[in-house]
Parts: C-alpha cells; structure tokens; sequence
C-alpha cells in the first residue's frame, strides 16, 4: 500500500484525480487549493458548476495530546479553512471527528470560489478511514472529494463500484474494502448562528439529536431551527430532490397501505421487491418475473448495505423496484433521505 499512496500523492500533487475510501462513501479526491485539479472534478463527474464542494483535511490530534491541545490543533487546522472558527465548531470536531460529520463554518477568504459554489461558506470534514488519513498527512494538505460516481447515480462504497464508474482506468483508486457507515455524512450548519442555532441541511449517521447533545452538554446549544425553504440557507452537497439514483425506476410502496402498489402497473413486467422480513405481501401475481430481495432489520446494517443494494437491484434488468418504505424515527432518517432522492431521480 506504501507505493500506491506515494503514487496517489504525486498523483494529487500533479493536479490529477484520486478515488479514496472513507468511512461514508468512496469519494473523488483533487487538491482542494488547486484550480484545475477542481474544475477536473467537476468535469470527471458531469457535476454542474456552482454545486459546493466539501474539504477533507487530515486529523491533526495526537494521542498524547491533553483536551485543551487537541481543541488547539483542530483550532489552527480549520483556520487554513474558515474565518471564523466558533466554540461550538471547536466542539463538535472534537466530540465526532474524525467521523462523519461536515461542519459549515464561514470561508476564508483564500478558499477557492469553485470549491464553495461562490458562497461565503465552506464545508469541511475529517474522515475516519486510515488510509485516507495516511494519504492526507502524506500529502500535506487538504482535498476535495465528492462522491466518486457520474452525478447523480448511486455512490460507490467499494473500490468496484468505483471502477464500474471510471471503467477506463482513469482514475486512481486506492482500495479500502468496503465503506463502514455507507451513506453520506451529515451535514450541520453552524454558519448563522445567532439566528439559527446549528442547522442539520443533510442527514446522516450523526443525528440533530447527537449534535444538540454536545453543545447542550458545554452550554452551548441554541433553540432555533431554520425553516423550509430559508433563502439564507447554504446550498450543500447532496441536497437535489433528485440524487443517488439507480437507472432503474423506484418505487417506494407504503406496507400498510399496498393500494399504493397498482397492480396493473405490473401486468407482464419484471419486478423487483425489496422488503423487511416481516413485511405485509404484496400482489405481484401479474408480473412475468419477481426478484425478492429481504432487507436488513438494523438501520445502521441497511445504511452500511443501501448502495451496494440500490446497485445489485439496478443489475437485475427489472422493469421495476419496489422498495418498502423506512420507519417513521430519527434513526431511519439519513437512510428515508437518500431513498427519497434516489427515487425522484430514478429511472432515467
């Protein structure tokens, strides 16, 4: 693995592509303060100019450092990113990274136009995945990394989806077995403040409920939402109605309401069924041909599997997928989001 990281920083350092694993997803790494290696990202994935992108930086606490020294590290490190580097910023990085949480914070005034959208936020993490973090302190700096498939599709969470994606071998990929969390991290802002309190935009295996804890804990937490549609709110990455998406159409179908299933609809198709186990049956007896497939009981198991799933399903040449809808809870609410999205964009 040591050579292939030498290469992926000469790669990075070149101005060129690197596919890395995190503990999210697979992402598409550049160096974040490199224009044309930016704009590459952009161009690889057919990603349309004017979408954010988030900063990946590299864990700089030491396990032999005390609490105020570790806050003092993360302190200096998003300050090469943000103008403004809050308390409740300092908190969150120290109780969740690295890990799956973005934080958007104020963009310093050096951070590339490209890279946030033309905003005046940034949106920035540390990811939990050892060989990614050994590439970043290896390199030395910061890199972009949105997720590395075509816009729009499905993200990849092993190194093949990846090269399903890129079949052309022109992206380096470092291969770090498949993703542990599976879905995207949350996104919470904390850029408005004093009007808002933090604002989760994306959600992910971080919960509004965690977040609120940590602040609340260091008396630092503030009781106001942002609500729909808020025109200050910061666009983020993963926020279209129509993502993740599988080229195969998807249908969410209530359980306890299987009128939402047309039965006609199906009449000599090939089908699809993804479902619980215990999940009520539905009528498919008109359909030519059905594809069962049971879905892990766990939220935490399904979130690790969904994309690895939503990929098998789109390889079964169905005409359908339907797909029993999640559990009303907060646990189910990153895994309920993706779906949502993934089934808007389906099926072109």
């Amino acid at each position: 693995m040591s050579d292939l990281l030498d290469s992926a920083v000469k790669q990075l350092r070149d101005g060129s592509l690197v596919a890395i694993p995190t503990e999210t997803v697979y992402g598409l790494a550049a160096d974040a303060k490199n224009l044309a290696a930016v704009n590459k990202v952009f161009a690889t994935k057919g990603r349309p100019s004017g979408h954010p992108l988030i900063v990946h930086i590299a864990n700089p606490v030491l396990p032999t450092m005390s609490s105020a020294e570790s806050q003092n590290a993360w302190q200096q490190v998003l300050f090469d990113w943000s103008r403004d580097v809050s308390p409740q910023a300092l908190a969150l990085a120290q109780a969740f990274w690295p890990g799956p949480l973005t934080i958007i914070l104020p963009k310093a005034k050096n951070v590339l136009s490209e890279v946030t959208g033309g905003q005046e936020t940034v949106g920035i993490r540390c990811p939990n995945h050892s060989v990614t973090q050994d590439l970043l302190r290896l390199f030395g700096g910061a890199v972009v990394a949105p997720s590395a498939n075509r816009f729009g599709r499905i993200s990849p969470t092993t190194a093949d989806h990846v090269k399903d994606e890129f079949p052309d071998g022109s992206v380096l990929i470092l291969d770090g077995g498949a993703c542990d969390v599976g879905i995207e991290s949350t996104i919470v802002d904390l850029s408005r403040w004093d009007t808002h309190g933090a604002v989760v935009l994306r959600p992910g295996a971080i919960s509004k409920g965690m977040i609120d804890e940590v602040l609340s804990k260091l008396g630092l937490s503030k009781d106001l939402l942002a609500q729909d549609g808020d025109a200050t709110q910061p666009r983020v990455s993963g926020s279209l109605s129509a993502h993740y998406a599988p080229r195969t159409k998807l249908v969410l179908y209530d359980p306890d309401c299987l009128d939402s299933i047309h039965v006609n609809d199906c009449v000599g198709k090939r089908v699809a069924w993804a479902h619980f186990e215990k999940s009520q049956d539905i009528n498919l007896s008109s359909c030519s041909d059905i594809q069962e497939i049971v879905l892990p009981a766990s939220a935490n198991q399904l979130a690790r599997s969904l994309y690895a799933t939503l990929r098998a399903l789109d390889q079964l040449n169905v005409d359908v997928i339907y797909f029993e809808k999640l559990p009303d809870s907060e646990q189910w609410d990153a895994i309920r989001d993706r779906l949502g999205r993934a089934s808007v964009g389906s099926g072109a």
